[in-house]
């Protein structure tokens, strides 16, 4: 019996250890046409939408992608609420291969917010995200659950900010664009986890 007791006792002490590993931050690197952009995922905070863009980056699809939008403070008018983003995607030829939707994870659950190098995923409806990510220029606090920017208040799931490359950010937002629409796009050529 005090064997088993033992046995128990030390499982019972090894499981924080194991829920620590899942949630420890995933550094990716986003290597753009002009330069890199250093991201850290926050698993703990934000862990279905990590997994997501994690199942994205480890089959590849960003690679050959693109930065296909930027939103400035001049190119919105029809929108009352403004916000400043850079918009990105898979490479095109493998958008038909997108996953199912990830359900949304409110920043009011996670505890996240969309501060300067934020990255979060792009949607339409809520659950509806898929591979389209975007990374904030400036704190955006309308992105946030309760935002206007979208009619229906329930934000866009922010998961993890931008630490080093902020300036890269910068020169995609400020590239040559018709309307929000980067003309040319800028190129991605890839999108890896940073070897540790």
């Amino acid at each position: 019996m005090p064997r088993l007791l033992f046995t128990v006792v030390a499982l019972l002490l090894a499981l924080p250890a194991f829920a620590d590993d899942k949630a420890k931050p995933v550094a990716v690197v986003i290597a753009t046409d002009l330069g890199e952009i250093e991201v850290e995922l926050d698993a703990a905070k934000a862990p279905n939408t990590v997994a997501n863009f994690l199942k994205y980056v480890d089959a590849k699809a960003y690679d050959g992608g693109r930065f296909h939008r930027t939103v400035t403070p001049d190119n919105q008018p029809q929108n009352k609420v403004k916000i400043e983003v850079i918009q990105a995607g898979v490479h095109p030829d493998k958008a038909k291969d997108d996953l199912a939707p990830v359900k949304l994870e409110r920043t009011k659950d996670t505890g996240l917010a969309h501060k300067d190098g934020t990255i979060s995923m792009a949607r339409a409806e809520p659950d509806t995200a898929t591979s389209d990510f975007f990374i904030c220029v400036g704190d955006q606090p309308e992105l946030d659950f309760g935002g206007k920017r979208n009619p229906d208040g329930q934000g866009f799931a922010a998961f993890g900010r931008v630490t080093k490359g902020m300036d890269v950010v910068k020169k995609v937002q400020q590239a040559k664009a018709d309307g929000q629409k980067l003309t040319p796009p800028v190129g991605i050529k890839s999108v890896t986890r940073k070897a540790e």
